[in-house]
């Protein structure tokens, strides 16, 4: 297995690391909505699923929703 023969120097590790950074995320106003929403994302607008400015789905519901309190407390019995 391969290993350096000499020790990197902090310099050229950080002058290496320079161009690793984050960048931001693409962020748009919908035209139709005027929220803020990831490009090429669905979202959410007053229970409302909107795709590309346009309206997908109607009183949206999502999938992923939070359990709510009465179904953890019959885990418990």
């Amino acid at each position: 297995m391969a290993h350096p023969k000499r020790r990197t120097s902090t310099a050229t590790r950080d002058k290496r690391r320079s161009h690793h950074k984050l960048t931001p995320k693409a962020v748009t106003i919908c035209p139709n909505t005027g929220e803020l929403h990831l490009r090429h994302k669905a979202y959410v607008v007053d229970g409302d699923l909107y795709h590309n400015g346009q309206l997908a789905i109607k009183n949206y519901a999502s999938v992923a929703a939070p359990a709510t309190a009465g179904d953890a407390d019959s885990d418990e019995e």
